[in-house]
C-alpha cells in the first residue's frame, strides 16, 4: 500500500493548486492528476451529472492503484463525496471539511464569507461543515460564475477581473466577514485582486494546504506513507486537448509539469493520446 500513488482529480486545472501543496508537504510520493476538462465547468451541472462524473474519474483512478482519493473540486466535493466514501474502499478526502476547519480557526470576528461556484453555494455544504465546527459562526456565501472562466483565459490581472470581482465581493465586504473562504480551486490565481476588493483586515482561506495536511495525516496514521527518502513521480491525465491544461499548469505549478495524457474515461486504455509541455 505505501508505494501506491495518490489520486487526485478536478473539473479542469484548478485543483492542481490541491496538488501543488500535496507535493510540497508530501515530495516522497507518487502522484496521479485527472482534470475533467473536456466536461468543465461542474460548478452549473446537476448533482445526479457530477455524481456521474466523479465516479467514472474515481472508477478510472482507481484501475491505476491509488491508495487515497482526494476530491479537489469544491463542486464535486459538495455533491458526490458521500456516494465515492459509499463506493470505494479506499480513503477519500474532500476540500471542503479542510477548508471549513481553516476558516472556523481563522475568523476573529465569527463572520466567515464564502465565495464559490453555483453549484458549490447552492449546496450549502460550506455552510453546514462551519456550522458542525462552530453554530455561533455566521456565514455569508456569494456564487462567481465568472471567476472559473477568468482563470482558464488567463485574465487574472485585469480590468475585467477587478470589474468582476468588486460586482460580486462589494457585498461580502459591507458585511464586514473577516475571513474569506475561497471555495473554488481555480480562486487563488485571483487572489491579488480578491484580496485588494475585501481589503487588508480580511483574511483569505485556500483550503488546498489545509488538505495536504489531511491527506499526510490519514497516510501517517494508516502506515501508508513511502519513505521520506524516496522522490515521488507526478503522472498528469486530461479528457480534452491538453495544451490548455499544460499552459495555465505551468502558471498553477510554477515550472514545467511534464507529460500530460489524453483519455476518455470511457475507454481508458483504448483511447489514449500523449502530450508533452515542451520540456
Amino acid at each position: 500500500m505505501p508505494w501506491k500513488a495518490i489520486g487526485i482529480f478536478d473539473s479542469g486545472v484548478g485543483g492542481l493548486t490541491v496538488l501543488k501543496e500535496i507535493i510540497k508537504a508530501l515530495p516522497q510520493e507518487d502522484t496521479i492528476y485527472f482534470g475533467d476538462t473536456a466536461r468543465f465547468p461542474y460548478g452549473t451541472k446537476s448533482p445526479e451529472t457530477i455524481i456521474r462524473y466523479s465516479l467514472e474519474i474515481a472508477s478510472f483512478l482507481v484501475k491505476r492503484d491509488i491508495k487515497l482519493l482526494v476530491v479537489a473540486c469544491n463542486t464535486a466535493s459538495a455533491v458526490s463525496l458521500e456516494a465515492l466514501t459509499k463506493k470505494l474502499s479506499i480513503p477519500v478526502v474532500g476540500v471542503i471539511e479542510p477548508g471549513a476547519r481553516r476558516a472556523v480557526s481563522t475568523t476573529r470576528s465569527r463572520k466567515v464569507g464564502v465565495i464559490g461556484t453555483e453549484g458549490t453555494i447552492r449546496s450549502s455544504a460550506y455552510t453546514k461543515a462551519i456550522k458542525r465546527l462552530n453554530p455561533d459562526v455566521e456565514v455569508i456565501t456569494q456564487a462567481c460564475p465568472l471567476f472559473v472562466p477568468l482563470v482558464e483565459e488567463g485574465w487574472i490581472d485585469n480590468e475585467v477581473a477587478r470589474l468582476a470581482s468588486r460586482t460580486y465581493l462589494t457585498g461580502l465586504r459591507e458585511e464586514k466577514a473577516d475571513t474569506l473562504v475561497l471555495g473554488c480551486t481555480h480562486y487563488p490565481l485571483l487572489k491579488e485582486i480578491i484580496a485588494e476588493v475585501m481589503g487588508t483586515g480580511v483574511r483569505l482561506v485556500d483550503s488546498a494546504e489545509e488538505t495536504a495536511s489531511t491527506v499526510a495525516d490519514i497516510l501517517r496514521s494508516g502506515g501508508m506513507l513511502r519513505p521520506s527518502s524516496e522522490k515521488g513521480n507526478h503522472h498528469y491525465f486530461v479528457t480534452d486537448v491538453p495544451a490548455g491544461f499544460i499552459r495555465i499548469g505551468k502558471r498553477l505549478m510554477g515550472g514545467e509539469l511534464g507529460d500530460v495524457h489524453q483519455v476518455s474515461v470511457e475507454e481508458p486504455v483504448m483511447n489514449e493520446e500523449m502530450a508533452d509541455d515542451g520540456s
